[in-house]
């Protein structure tokens, strides 16, 4: 496995994994999920050299990091464990976001114990909380750091103002936000702030939740409990055009005898050495797959084939609904 620096010298696989796919039942179901094959997912990926694991408290919630907690157990060295926080619960019912350095404190100590370890490697902040200044959500955030419990601090979704004021409070390490072939409005003004900042990038949903590997042509694809059902570039209205996008995938890697999820990952990659795509997986014949991503090189042409094929604003359909929309680039 190749590796790559995100910003504060966070050493970390050029591929990482995205644990949220496997959670099994709660709030997000990606199809159905066995907890033996995504134990023995994380395994492979650790044997492979991949050492960047991203879970979250709201995926679940709370089972997913209990899930990779128990999957690294014995394991944990060399390991990057990234988590999120940001909401505010009652019992398991999400009830808003909450950026206050109380909800910061309480979501790490909750996670430390999920996930069974000492140290948080990367802490992000899942959604920005526009009732609560950024300087004071990271200045919370900054004394885990301090008292040993989060080694690096991360933001996810933020929009280019709130990450520069951000990094003037406390480094940040890296900005997780959706990034893809068919998903590049990062591409104007939030990728140049972090590398303004020295703001390592992590790309979720870098096969466009699956769609981009080419295995899903219509809705009936789709468990009917299928959280992609709400998506609406997988509607009736905007599949059909979004399936071009596919199909340009499809030819370059036919050229290259290799998967759509690898080029779509080869892409992103080649976007710059700062960016590290973390495509969710539940099994191990995919995570295997997407690992090899790492050892593609896309030439010019293929290149200029897929930005054709995807330009910026060039996909149907808003990448969340309505209420999802409401909460990124804040």
């Amino acid at each position: 496995m190749k590796y790559r620096t995100l910003g504060q010298d966070l050493k970390v696989s050029a591929i990482g994994v995205g644990c949220m796919p496997m959670v099994r039942e709660g709030n997000i179901i990606y199809g159905s999920a066995d907890d033996d094959e995504s134990t023995r997912t994380i395994h492979a990926a650790i044997d492979l050299g991949i050492n960047f694991f991203d879970t979250a408290q709201i995926y679940g919630p709370f089972a997913n990091e209990s899930l990779l907690g128990t999957a690294i157990r014995g394991k944990r060295d060399g390991l990057v464990i990234a988590t999120k926080f940001g909401f505010r619960f009652s019992g398991n019912d999400i009830i808003g976001v909450d950026g206050s350095p109380a909800n910061a404190r309480e979501a790490c100590e909750g996670s430390l114990k999920r996930l069974g370890i000492d140290t948080i490697d990367l802490f992000y902040q899942h959604r920005v909380d526009p009732n609560v200044s950024i300087e004071e959500t990271v200045g919370g955030m900054a004394e885990l750091v301090k008292e040993g419990k989060v080694r690096h601090l991360g933001l996810s979704e933020a929009g280019p103002e709130t990450i520069r004021r951000a990094a003037k409070v406390h480094p940040i390490a890296a900005l997780q936000s959706e990034y893809s072939i068919w998903e590049r409005d990062v591409e104007g003004d939030i990728l140049p702030a972090c590398r303004e900042n020295g703001i390592g990038f992590v790309p979720y949903s870098p096969l466009g939740r699956g769609f981009l590997a080419g295995g899903i042509r219509s809705l009936d694809d789709l468990a009917a409990d299928d959280w992609r059902r709400n998506d609406p570039r997988y509607s009736a209205e905007n599949m059909p055009a979004n399936l071009a996008i596919v199909d340009a995938v499809a030819g370059v890697a036919q050229q290259h005898g290799v998967s759509n999820a690898q080029v779509a990952l080869a892409w992103l990659l080649a976007q710059g050495e700062d960016i590290v795509p973390i495509p969710g997986f539940k099994r191990r014949t995919t995570m295997i797959d997407s690992a090899g991503a790492a050892d593609v090189v896309l030439s010019i042409d293929d290149l200029t084939t897929l930005d054709a094929a995807a330009p910026r604003g060039g996909t149907s359909g808003p990448r969340y609904a309505e209420r999802g929309m409401r909460m990124v680039r804040l």
